[in-house]
């Protein structure tokens, strides 16, 4: 990177302003990046001089911000395509040594840093994406753990650190599209930390967190203990994307074999979610029949209780009336205290009532909650079946391609030694037309 910047004696600062912008991102120089299939390709641009120029440029900035933003979101294309592909020939847990996952990581990095807004300190400006990440655990509870271990580990000492170090662990998680989603959809928070025409504030910010969803089929494992996160270098290697010619494409069948890992690795994802949810249903369904139960059981022993309280309500009638009648010239306060207990047990009946129909009104919730949860169930019972009638049928073409992978190498093998056969014939009457030729010679001679 430093080869960009051109020798000069006393350094102006528009010369220092130019190249710190080069080093920083390559994306800015001269190239533009796209895609022709699943490669690379760099189109060159007008020259960007870094030397001082006397009249000031009239370039676009909103044009340049577009141009890198169009960039890191291809190469983020081509990074994740290329480490999911990889990943699932490769048929085994990733760990932080394995080359497109580091590519991977160097491109999230140029992503969450492009257009930050410098903050200055006493040390002087500083630029980091540490800070948006920590907004991350307000807006999604589960981040919260990632945040804590990241502020745990003993090593990091930068907050750049401390972001690679958050990436990773998302990634472990299987929940960085999730956050990153959650992140972006929040512009009113992100607009502190990034400019207005940075790529986390514009669509391309949302396209790439959606295409963060494919790395749920890989599964990786890092040690974060004895990485160096603050001091790596995270500059893009474009040689592990940029199309050789002499290379061969691969063969139609080959190319279906991929088509059908894919699917049936997706297939058996969702599957794993599905069966994860089934047993969450179940387990709902199971804690509320013992709920169910156990309102029944209360129901009952209200309903005896109740009728108890009747009972005792019509005797104490009884009694009260009797009473009334056998001291209807009694002293005044004997029938205001008769009143008074009648009263009580007036409103202790009704307080027994109301609490009777709060109990039926919560069961009739909880059975009609029982339905819902069944029919749930049902409707996932049918859906695993489904996709489960899906991958073996996809297991199936998997073989069929495989059997038709074996027959055209045995043919292209058969055909290899039908040409060597005949490259001997031809040599062999070469050699006898040469013979000819010498013998004729000869003749002539004699």
């Amino acid at each position: 990177m430093s080869a960009l910047t051109p020798p000069t004696d006393m350094p102006t600062p528009t010369t220092d302003k130019i190249t710190q912008a080069a080093m920083e991102t390559i994306y800015l120089c001269k190239f533009r990046v796209s895609m022709d299939g699943e490669w690379l390709c760099l189109r060159e641009l007008d020259d960007i001089s870094l030397t001082p120029d006397p009249e000031p440029t009239h370039e676009d900035p909103n044009y340049l911000m577009a141009n890198e933003r169009m960039n890191l979101m291809n190469m983020a294309k081509l990074s994740i395509k290329g480490l999911i592909e990889s990943a699932l020939n490769l048929g085994r847990t990733l760990d932080s040594d394995y080359a497109p996952l580091q590519q991977f990581f160097v491109v999230m990095e140029h992503c969450l840093k492009h257009g930050l807004k410098a903050k200055k300190t006493f040390l002087g400006q500083n630029k980091s994406f540490w800070g948006p990440l920590e907004l991350v655990e307000k807006l999604v509870p589960e981040a919260a753990e990632i945040t804590a271990s990241v502020k745990d580990l003993p090593g990091l000492k930068t907050p750049v650190g401390r972001g690679r170090a958050w990436l990773r662990l998302a990634l472990m998680q299987k929940k960085l599209s999730e956050y990153m989603k959650a992140l972006i959809n929040k512009k009113e928070l992100l607009s502190e930390f990034y400019e207005p025409n940075a790529l986390m504030m514009e669509e391309e910010g949302a396209i790439i967190a959606g295409l963060l969803v494919g790395l749920n089929v890989i599964d990786a494992n890092f040690c974060m203990k004895g990485e160096d996160l603050d001091s790596q270098v995270g500059v893009i290697d474009f040689s592990m994307y940029l199309k050789d010619g002499n290379s061969s494409k691969g063969t139609e069948g080959d190319g279906q074999i991929t088509a059908i890992l894919d699917q049936k690795n997706y297939v058996e994802e969702l599957n794993r979610h599905l069966n994860a949810t089934v047993n969450n249903l179940q387990a709902k369904v199971d804690a509320l029949e013992k709920s169910n139960t156990k309102l029944t059981e209360e129901l009952a022993v209200a309903n005896n209780r109740i009728i108890t309280l009747q009972e005792e309500m019509e005797r104490v009638k009884e009694e009260s009336s009797y009473i009334l009648e056998s001291n209807r010239k009694g002293p005044k306060q004997d029938r205001t205290a008769e009143g008074q207990a009648l009263s009580e047990a007036r409103k202790h009946l009704k307080e027994e009532t109301q609490l009777r129909l709060d109990v039926e009104k919560e069961l009739e919730m909880q059975i009609s909650m029982r339905q819902e949860m069944e029919l749930a169930m049902k409707m996932l019972e049918k859906d695993v079946c489904e996709k489960q009638d899906a991958l073996v049928s996809l297991r199936q073409q998997l073989d069929d391609l495989r059997a038709l992978k074996h027959e055209l190498a045995f043919k292209l093998q058969s055909s290899d030694l039908g040409v060597k056969q005949k490259s001997e014939l031809n040599s062999r009457l070469e050699e006898k037309t040469n013979q000819m030729a010498a013998t004729i010679k000869q003749l002539e001679q004699r």
